[in-house]
């Protein structure tokens, strides 16, 4: 998969790309509340995560200029069975990209691919203050259905974590993923 959106371009990510995927990880992780991780991960960390995604939870990325500029992945919601139809996605931008609608695209281009992959519910999870990624996710047809309230504590205050949902139509009769797919990568 390649699509060109802008001045970005955006395809499916390579283990070339894992640097810059963890680069731009660890600058949220430092400076943002946009994960709830407190420390940065390690690149042996990173790159085993990327290795258990793929397949059914793809790993995409904005190119600009040659330069992986943001990420988004599908990844297990839970490892139960049932859940095989749900997936939860995950996007971050690098901080001198942000507001040129390169989230918007990564995350259109994973739902395109969640439809391809017969997924039935994408799952997100925001922290209630970042209104930017809120309305962003409400813009593309994901539903609020709960928050849990003061579920994390970073940079010295307790944050509300939004979930939200976006429910595909049913699939087009694509042979479905065998239960053997359920309960693999995790972001």
């Amino acid at each position: 998969m390649s699509m060109t959106a802008g001045a970005f371009r955006i395809r499916d990510a390579t283990e070339q790309d894992i640097p810059a995927i963890r680069d731009i990880y660890c600058d949220t992780v430092v400076n943002s509340i946009a994960t709830l991780d407190t420390e940065p991960p390690s690149l042996e960390r990173q790159t085993d995560w990327f290795r258990r995604h793929g397949g059914r939870f793809p790993v995409l990325v904005a190119e600009s200029d040659a330069a992986v500029v943001g990420w988004a992945s599908l990844s297990v919601w839970n490892d139960r069975g049932a859940y095989l139809y749900t997936s939860e996605a995950s996007l971050y931008i690098a901080a001198d990209h942000r507001r040129r609608g390169i989230g918007t695209s990564l995350m259109d281009a994973l739902i395109a691919r969640a439809r391809e992959l017969d997924y039935h519910v994408i799952i997100a999870r925001v922290v209630r203050t970042n209104e930017t990624s809120l309305k962003m996710m409400r813009g593309l047809g994901f539903q609020d259905v709960g928050v849990i309230r003061e579920v994390g504590y970073k940079f010295d205050q307790w944050l509300d974590m939004c979930v939200l949902q976006l429910t595909l139509p049913a699939g087009d009769g694509r042979a479905a993923p065998s239960p053997q797919d359920a309960g693999t990568p995790r972001t």
